[in-house]
């Protein structure tokens, strides 16, 4: 017979425990139990919690981001789990997401790849498609804008020049840096990479523009096929 929530001792309740200890001590499966906040009279809301985190085929020490690409017919599919719950989860899911962004990018000054990699990180290296983005910068190396330029499939993503010096000339600006991701977390550039690179840099020479840089993102890394400083 399972243990209901108030069974357990007060210690090991998420709510309690959260409060005892702080929430960096809980597992996933307990914070997900505090967002799904009831079971039923067959299941806990721990137990539902970790019904959830099979459908990610991940362990809880591994990552939760698969919620931010899981439906919401996909959780509902969990017994126990009504469009109530599962839009409660999927909030969440995109509250996280939108705190990892930077509050602001306006005046943000670029002098390091660095700082292009911790703008851009979490935003692109959970995408399951290639983006390509470009940031405009004018002459003290400060984001003016930052463009989506191309948006690709899982494998591949077609870069073009003109695409991405369009709005910088419309603009006027000075310097661009090119940003995308590989959706499968490896930074290797390919050889279309380093193509189109130097297909750009030479184009935006040529435009009165300077290509600081193009930067792939991955998991948790980045490349730099230019290094400007």
């Amino acid at each position: 017979m399972k243990l209901k929530i108030k069974e357990l001792p007060i210690s090991e309740r998420p709510y309690e425990k959260l409060e005892m200890y702080g929430p960096e001590e809980l597992s996933n499966s307990e914070l997900l139990a505090i967002i799904i906040k009831s079971g039923t009279k067959e299941e806990t809301s721990l137990n539902l919690a970790q019904k959830i985190l099979t459908l990610g085929h991940t362990k809880e020490s591994q990552t939760l981001r698969f919620l931010n690409d899981i439906s919401i017919e996909e959780l509902m599919s969990v017994k126990g789990i009504g469009k109530v719950k599962a839009i409660q989860v999927k909030a969440v899911a995109e509250i996280a997401k939108r705190m990892s962004k930077p509050i602001s990018s306006f005046k943000m000054v670029i002098s390091h790849p660095q700082d292009v990699a911790n703008l851009l990180m979490e935003e692109l290296r959970y995408e399951k498609r290639e983006i390509a983005k470009v940031l405009i910068l004018n002459n003290k190396n400060e984001i003016i804008k930052i463009v989506n330029v191309s948006i690709g499939g899982t494998n591949f993503n077609v870069i073009e020049p003109k695409q991405v010096l369009c709005e910088p000339i419309k603009m006027g600006a000075p310097k661009i840096i090119l940003v995308h991701n590989h959706p499968s977390g490896d930074i290797k550039p390919s050889r279309g990479d380093y193509k189109v690179t130097d297909d750009i840099y030479e184009i935006s020479q040529m435009m009165g523009i300077e290509l600081l840089d193009h930067i792939i993102i991955g998991d948790g890394k980045y490349k730099s096929l230019l290094n400007f400083k």
